[in-house]
């Protein structure tokens, strides 16, 4: 039942917003709650349906049209122009052919990205309505309460009513101004899970495959099926691939070059190359191509050269086409593989990021070998500084491996 929630509640929810509009939306919610409740009192006395999620549907619809009957007589002895649209919406079937319901939850994955609300809220808001959390499950993931949740969806919702934005597939005008949204609000739901500060652990396997859900669900749609979206889920894939071998039993991850690479998802490399493959064009570039090649040599498990230059191209073109000082914090480590330590280390301390355990962290690594007494000193540092105690965990077997 929990599965069937989460992956039924989306869909329901976004078909009855892309019907009724963005300013019911909280009628839709009701509507998809009451009919989980309906269901988990039948099914609880009778057994479950044959097909539960036919059953769903058709409880859907109906409930739908109770709500639009009794808004009906309500609304009576209001205007005309209300009469008449409720009257002409009590004739309306609902559409939950998988057609639809993929329009529905592409539509609703633009109207949720709307640059009215902050990335925070749009990620909140398609974790709720998109993907099936509950607020909990989200307070959970960022690491507060329910009640700050719950405010940040509702004052999303608010705005999105406020602007009027519509729940409606993208014309290719519009296409262009907010994709790069769409792709980046799925990014940071990736990388929320792919490197998680919540629950004290650091990778959070749902939220990456929800990310990895809606981008496939983006390539899957002809208006959106764009380069930098099959970049993005080249990217996903590459490093979901992983996913076994980054994290061992209790949690602690696991650094790249201690992995096992047997563990490694061959089938997730070759979809990664394959949505690379289909991202390529001599006249496209973007963070989400450059980015997804990188992903790709960390799937290589040769250790030569040739991967490493490969892998310091690419931060070069990207630190070029988009900077940030983490993506210039890896690039020092590429060049620590190429150029040797000394220099990396020259590269790395000119960045100066010294509220960054993960910068404190690579200089313990870098200083290893060369000045055992600073690089020691580099991870205490970066112990203090760490946020997870999976992360913690890990820089603690390097400074105990100094005592060794």
């Amino acid at each position: 039942m929990p599965n069937l929630f989460r992956t039924e509640y989306r869909k329901i929810v976004s078909v009855l917003c892309y019907r009724f509009g963005i300013e019911h939306i909280e009628v839709a919610e009701d509507i998809v709650s009451d009919t989980f409740l309906s269901a988990t009192e039948s099914w609880s006395v009778n057994g479950n349906p044959a097909n539960p999620t036919a059953w769903l549907y058709m409880v859907a619809k109906n409930k739908t049209k109770n709500y639009l009957r009794r808004t009906s007589l309500l609304n009576q002895k209001l205007s005309p122009e209300i009469r008449s649209t409720t009257a002409i919406t009590e004739e309306l079937e609902l559409d939950f052919s998988t057609k639809n319901i993929t329009d529905s939850q592409l539509a609703m994955l633009f109207a949720v990205c709307d640059p009215c609300i902050s990335s925070d809220s749009q990620i909140a808001l398609a974790l709720n309505l998109l993907c099936g959390f509950g607020i909990q499950e989200i307070a959970d993931a960022f690491l507060t309460n329910k009640e700050v949740i719950y405010k940040r969806i509702n004052r999303a919702k608010d705005k999105l009513k406020e602007h009027k934005v519509s729940i409606e597939q993208p014309s290719r005008t519009e296409l262009n101004k907010r994709l790069e949204t769409v792709l980046t609000t799925t990014y940071l739901l990736f990388s929320e899970g792919y490197y998680s500060v919540s629950q004290h652990t650091i990778l959070r396997r749902e939220l990456c495959v929800e990310a990895m859900r809606l981008c496939y669900l983006l390539t899957e749609h002809e208006i959106t099926n764009q380069l930098s979206t099959n970049a993005l889920l080249s990217l996903i894939c590459f490093h979901s691939s992983r996913f076994d071998a980054r994290m061992n039993g209790n949690g602690e991850i696991i650094l790249y070059d201690d992995q096992d690479e047997s563990l490694w998802n061959n089938e997730l490399i070759e979809r990664g190359q394959y949505y690379l493959q289909r991202s390529s064009s001599p006249t496209q570039l973007t963070r989400y191509h450059l980015e997804a090649g990188i992903a790709y040599y960390h799937t290589l498990k040769s250790d030569d050269d040739d991967k490493w230059n490969g892998i310091l191209q690419l931060y070069n073109q990207l630190l070029i086409l988009e900077y940030s000082p983490i993506a210039a914090l890896n690039r020092t480590f590429a060049l620590s593989k190429t150029a040797g330590k000394e220099k990396a280390i020259a590269e790395a301390e000119k960045l100066a990021l010294t509220d960054n355990h993960f910068y404190f962290t690579l200089l313990g690594k870098l200083y290893t070998d060369l000045n055992d007494e600073l690089a020691l000193q580099h991870y205490k540092t970066a112990y203090a500084l760490a946020r997870t105690d999976a992360d913690r965990a890990i820089i603690s077997k390097n400074i105990k491996d100094f005592s060794a």
